[in-house]
């Protein structure tokens, strides 16, 4: 956690960054909580939020559940913004993820 946070706070000052999470669960949203970390924990208020979300989770949509919520719950947990672009692909990850990657890495060589 303290290297994503190092990493976190001197990238997001060069650009924005945004969140790509795989799967849920408190193994799928650990990634996500350096920001409220920075924020709340060490009293970083200035740490921008993170600039998009995107998960990719076959688990239902589920008000309250851990794997199953929405992005909006993260937003009172300050993970997110109220404006921050919010996406759920509900999909099985091993078959999303190779295809995502795939159109990324052709992306940035062509």
């Amino acid at each position: 956690m303290l290297s994503l946070a190092s990493w976190y706070q001197a990238a997001s000052r060069e650009h924005p960054i945004g969140f790509l999470q795989i799967g849920g669960g408190i193994a799928g949203d650990f990634g996500i909580t350096v920001v409220p970390m920075l924020r709340q924990d060490m009293g970083l208020k200035d740490t921008p939020l993170w600039a998009y979300f995107c998960q990719i989770s076959e688990s239902a949509t589920s008000y309250g559940s851990y794997s199953g919520a929405t992005p909006n719950e993260k937003i009172t947990w300050e993970k997110l913004g109220v404006d921050t672009p919010k996406h759920v692909i509900e999909s099985d990850a091993t078959i999303v993820v190779p295809l995502i990657f795939a159109y990324v890495l052709e992306s940035s060589f062509a």
